[in-house]
């Protein structure tokens, strides 16, 4: 009769002790493989594709994830980078950096140099590149040029509710989050930045309903609550005073006139500046009439804090905390004799100081 193998086993010479150490190796090969498992940084994971994104202008397909990012939005190629995707082109906004890329951004931009566009957008420039993604979340696109650059490729407008420059930045993260296949780490952004904005607001309960709003120098414009920067000031609790609604202008900027400040005059007044405007603040006539003046509640934001928060991107917005929170409690604190810091440096506190 045939043996059965196990039997045979137990028949040579050596086999017990053979068997114990085939079961000791195996055992700490795998004890090996759970400690690796535990212990190696974990692979990047891709998201699965195709994937589909409406838009106003339709819905963009994208086959694969993209290789080849053509960013057309003012300010999108912080979020790509954020992400970890450095685009191919990116239109530059403003700013002496020959790629456009602030200083919050020069870390994740790292080597790569990407072709750089300014100005009006140009369908044969950017067909020439032969893209695979063209991403224009607050880019001001019009439904025409959607309608040849998505002839290129897979094209992002933003969404229809959010009209040209008011997408929320969590909205434009995780669109641009699922078009590149690192929709995990964009959630994982947010939900770590929106934590920080919640930490603030509950340190600083006296914010939540109080009015702020941010202002231009120079021509006084308003950023409405649907703007970016609005939204960045009820991130921390402000809420945007209910008279920039009867002011003309768009709906996320109103321009206020200069022989009535009242729609500004608000409990955080921040004078934003795109240059170098100190003397422009100084000369509007009636800035010393207004109730934010002269109970120090004003607060100076120069080009780089003010780029932050125009950029309102994943890599600015800690920036742009960083400064602005201490300026703000120091606006906020109840006691007009507290000097807030940027008003003390360019000589704009109430009474000239």
């Amino acid at each position: 009769m045939t043996q059965a193998p196990l039997a045979r086993q137990a028949l040579i010479p050596g086999a017990d002790r053979t068997s114990s150490l085939i079961a000791q190796r195996l055992h700490a090969a795998l004890m090996l493989a759970v400690a690796l498992l535990v212990l190696w940084p974990p692979m990047a994971r891709t998201d699965p594709f195709p994937v589909e994104i409406t838009h106003r202008f339709g819905t963009a397909s994208i086959p694969a994830k993209p290789r080849r990012i053509v960013s057309l939005s003012y300010i999108g190629h912080d979020f790509l980078l954020a992400l970890g995707e450095t685009p191919y082109a990116l239109r530059k906004w403003y700013g002496n950096d020959p790629y456009g890329v602030w200083p919050w951004g020069h870390a994740a931009l790292g080597d790569a140099r990407p072709v750089v566009m300014q100005g009006q957008i140009d369908i044969e420039r950017i067909a020439a590149m032969e893209p695979d993604l063209i991403t224009a979340q607050w880019s001001g696109i019009t439904k025409r040029e959607y309608a040849l650059l998505s002839r290129i490729a897979p094209t992002i407008a933003p969404r229809a509710e959010y009209g040209d420059f008011g997408s929320p930045w969590p909205e434009m993260l995780r669109t641009l989050g699922r078009a590149t296949g690192t929709l995990a780490k964009a959630e994982s952004i947010i939900t770590r930045i929106e934590t920080r904005f919640a930490k603030i607001r509950a340190a600083h309960p006296a914010w939540s309903g109080a009015t702020g709003v941010m202002v231009w120098i120079g021509e006084i414009g308003a950023c409405r609550e649907s703007d970016i920067r609005g939204q960045f000031m009820q991130a921390l609790g402000f809420h945007a005073p209910e008279a920039l609604d009867r002011i003309a202008g768009t709906p996320i900027y109103a321009r206020v006139p200069g022989e009535d400040l009242a729609a500004i005059d608000v409990d955080a007044l921040i004078w934003l500046d795109s240059a170098t405007s100190v003397d422009t603040l100084a000369r509007i006539p009636l800035r010393h009439t207004l109730r934010a003046h002269q109970q120090g509640r004003e607060i100076y934001a120069d080009q780089m804090l003010a780029s932050a928060l125009s950029h309102s991107s994943p890599l600015s917005l800690d920036y742009a905390l960083d400064r602005l929170v201490p300026e703000l409690e120091a606006a906020m604190d109840g006691t007009p004799a507290t000097p807030v810091p940027s008003l003390a440096r360019i000589g704009q506190l109430p009474g000239g100081h």
